[in-house]
């Protein structure tokens, strides 16, 4: 199917890019230029004190890197050697926030790929060492003020826990969903039982503790993506005590806020959080994506998508469930938000936005730059309501050489605190530093939303850029890639 959208290739100016978004609806603007030293946004230092520690710290700029799982570590969740060439070339970027680092799971049988990082007792030692050698190399290139406020994400993947042999889900439900159990082949028997939510709780203080023993600044705690913690928000229909009630459905992430807090002496603590959800999308003849049935009429309104507007295709303007649960942050003394929006599984499209197809996805259903000014309307709402906080946005990636431009004029017209950086650095992760120091952007390097980041490990293969990193581009899997998307393809 041919996509009606432009790509942003064909806009050569940001007036260009100005007036296509104006012509499609997408509500917000760029700068024209670059802003270089004390006239870049970028470069506003801001004072950030947490409210866990009581520690200040200055955050020489507004960069964040973004947590995003490894399909790379030893089969113990121990960081590889390709991991550790990641975190070190994360290292050069020059971002002042690591937020979350890398997606961890907090036992074995968390993972949503066998070859995710695994913080335990048996792996804290060497992810501690890779934290450390990862800070001296920022120290090495950007002096002592450049080591980055340093983050672990701690994660339990639920409905996305994968088989230690990769071949299957072995899905840990919060609940039974109408929509999702079906697309995902789950049933009551895949419902974690309360007991097992208390060990799963158990296991990320533990976590936390072994993350604060690594020397980490903070702990991210996974509230995102359809996983087991944003599932929980929306478990209306689960007995007990994790679910019902607004109390009972975040009581799995107080539970575990309040024990890592209990469990150590100078850990901040952040959430990385989708501030909205849609119904799951599918796809469909054409290959592009559409929502699964639901017929508000008969079934009622849909509340399986956390703030969510109940017809599962768009989110709360009132943001209704999202500031009852930024003010129960607020009890809990966390303010670093990292934000995000959907899920990478079931409606990738809102999640990164993207002008290809992953090759468990779909063609996108609308106009990608209306999946990125989404993340930027609802992150800027937030911040308006709760200046107090620290807002990383997220979604920028699809903007490409833009995305310098639209961050400047993202922070400087108070919609976010910093912007983040995703998948991108994958195949760029100079590009903030680049910026910063007026260098021209090298857009041989700049991620073009190809997807074989994701395509590659949904094969079996490790994780990187096959298509802009030479060193991935080199590598036997890159073949191997080639011929499973052709084989694809022809199918």
């Amino acid at each position: 199917m041919e996509q009606t959208f432009t790509k942003l290739s064909q806009l050569k100016t940001p007036n260009e890019f100005r007036a296509y978004l104006r012509e499609i609806g997408a509500d917000f603007d760029l700068v024209d230029e670059a802003r270089l030293g004390a006239d870049s946004a970028f470069a506003t230092p801001y004072e950030y004190r947490s409210k866990i520690t009581g520690k200040t710290r200055i955050f020489r700029n507004r960069w964040a890197l973004l947590p995003m799982e490894g399909w790379d570590c030893e089969s113990n969740g121990a960081p590889s050697e390709l991991a550790r060439r990641r975190w070190l070339r994360n290292a050069e970027s020059g971002a002042s926030i690591f937020f979350g680092c890398e997606a961890v799971a907090v036992m074995a049988s968390a993972k949503a790929n066998a070859r995710q990082m695994t913080l335990t007792r048996e792996t804290v030692g060497a992810i501690g060492a890779l934290r450390e050698e990862t800070a001296a190399r920022a120290r090495e290139l950007f002096g002592a003020d450049g080591v980055p406020y340093i983050g672990l994400q701690l994660t339990h993947s639920g409905r996305f826990v994968k088989t230690p042999d990769d071949k299957r889900l072995d899905s840990h439900t919060a609940y039974e969903h109408p929509l999702l159990d079906k697309k995902f082949h789950c049933d009551a028997s895949n419902v974690l039982k309360d007991e097992e939510v208390d060990e799963i709780v158990a296991r990320f203080i533990e976590a936390g503790k072994l993350a604060q023993e690594a020397g980490f600044d903070f702990v991210d705690v996974k509230c995102a993506h359809g996983y087991l913690g944003h599932e929980f928000l929306t478990a209306y229909d689960r007995p007990g005590k994790y679910g019902g009630s607004f109390e009972n459905r975040t009581r799995f992430f107080r539970d575990i806020v309040e024990g890592i807090k209990s469990a150590t002496t100078d850990l901040d603590i952040g959430v990385r959080l989708s501030l909205g959800d849609l119904i799951p999308f599918e796809k469909s003849a054409s290959g592009v994506g559409k929502p699964m049935d639901w017929d508000c009429d008969v079934q009622g309104a849909y509340r399986y998508a956390f703030n969510g507007d109940g017809t599962g295709l768009g989110y709360d303007p009132d943001l209704k469930e999202l500031m009852e649960f930024v003010s129960l942050l607020d009890k809990l003394g966390v303010s670093l938000i990292g934000s995000t929006f959907g899920s990478p599984y079931y409606n990738p499209h809102t999640q990164r936005p993207a002008a290809f197809a992953v090759s468990d996805g779909y063609l996108p259903p609308e106009d990608p730059l209306l999946g990125v000014a989404r993340q930027l309307r609802i992150v800027r709402e937030l911040k308006k309501r709760r200046p107090d906080l620290f807002l990383i946005g997220s979604g920028y990636t699809y903007l490409q050489e833009y995305l310098p431009l639209v961050g400047e004029w993202v922070l400087s017209t108070g919609g976010a605190d910093a912007i983040g950086l995703g998948r991108s650095i994958l195949s760029y992760p100079q590009m903030a530093a680049d910026y910063m120091a007026g260098r021209p952007l090298d857009k041989r390097r700049i991620c073009r939303t190809f997807g074989d980041c994701t395509n590659a490990p949904r094969a079996g293969l490790v994780s990187g850029c096959y298509p802009l990193d030479d060193f991935y581009r080199g590598r036997e899997e890159a073949q191997q890639l080639k011929v499973i998307k052709q084989r694809m393809k022809s199918n």
